[in-house]
């Protein structure tokens, strides 16, 4: 019976060792990977390449030939939309320009930074981790390179799940594709030719030129502040991994009251909210919908309208508009 116990015990213990061996092996694999994606966050700014690269939502797809270049100091980059219009984002740091054809003129338009493929991914991935698990997969071939996988999961169901094909050699991000939580794939992003750059010119580093348009700038919006409105609110108890990243007070062209935009992320995913005083008597009603990997929530809260966009499920854009809560100042 003695020795029948002691045969017990030894196998409890191999049993529990190899049970922590085999967390410890997962850990660190997990580590392993989570440096495969710092190093695609880092070189994707800090890289210099061409490309063209074909991103498909639904059934809407468009090709984009990129060139970015990193100096030492500076990014500068410029993508060109070869379906349709030839519309053309060129940027420099966070400073963001597009060309955009409408009609029989060119508009150009100032954007803050934004974060586009490949640099998909923050520098900082703390708050991706706090999210989304993540695990290699099977090695593959984009562009004709040799790619490592990497599947990024949510903890929750309050965002999408991603999947990663980042270059075995640079570290370059090659491909990206969104799931929901069915598995259907929601957008992908892939280079269909990639090379990298080895000069520090900058001849390439300006919009095509169309002689046959006059270029005109966007109609400056105002910038004000909200230190006089009667209204405060604040933004209580969002989803679990997302924070303000910017916010911004405007008068929008079309709109009698100024609108505040507050931008919200969970690190990889982006949220725009957005509130205006309603002064028609007709109120709005609320509405959810979905369009393409975009989810869209309005509704009325004080008097106000609260609009949520962001490429996420819609319970998230529905909880970020309920987090917002206004105090009425007398």
């Amino acid at each position: 019976m003695k020795h029948f116990v002691l045969a017990r015990n030894l196998a409890s213990a191999t049993l529990i060792a190899i049970l922590f061996s085999s967390l410890n092996l997962q850990a660190a694999e997990e580590e392993v990977s989570w440096q495969v994606l710092q190093k695609a966050a880092a070189a994707a700014r800090a890289l210099s390449y061409r490309g063209i690269f074909v991103c498909q939502t639904g059934k809407q797809t468009n090709s984009v030939q990129i060139t970015h270049l990193f100096d030492g100091q500076n990014e500068f980059a410029r993508n060109v939309v070869l379906d349709g219009s030839p519309r053309e984002v060129l940027s420099q740091g966070g400073n963001v320009v597009i060309y955009n054809p409408r009609n029989e003129k060119i508009v150009i338009e100032k954007r803050r930074g934004q974060n586009m493929f490949p640099a998909v991914l923050p520098l900082n991935l703390e708050s991706v981790k706090a999210s989304y698990s993540l695990h290699s997969s099977a090695a593959e071939r984009v562009a004709g390179r040799q790619a490592q996988v990497l599947v990024l999961e949510p903890k929750d169901a309050l965002r999408y799940s991603y999947k990663f094909w980042i270059d075995a050699e640079y570290g370059l991000l090659l491909k990206s594709v969104m799931f929901n939580n069915r598995n259907d794939i929601m957008e992908s992003i892939a280079f269909s030719q990639v090379e990298l750059m080895k000069t520090v010119e900058l001849d390439w580093f300006r919009p095509t030129i169309d002689h046959n348009k006059n270029y005109v700038m966007e109609d400056e919006q105002v910038v004000i502040t909200d230190s006089d409105s009667p209204v405060d609110w604040e933004i209580k108890e969002l989803p679990a991994g997302y924070h303000k990243i910017d916010q911004m007070v405007r008068m929008v062209q079309g709109k009698s009251s100024p609108v505040t935009h507050v931008i919200l992320s969970d690190g990889l995913a982006s949220v725009s909210l957005f509130i205006e005083h309603i002064k028609s008597k007709t109120v709005p009603k609320n509405m959810l919908t979905t369009t393409g990997n975009t989810s869209f929530y309005t509704s009325v809260n004080h008097g106000h309208l609260v609009t949520v966009v962001g490429d996420v499920p819609e319970a998230t854009v529905v909880q970020i508009a309920n987090a917002v809560v206004f105090k009425i100042n007398k």
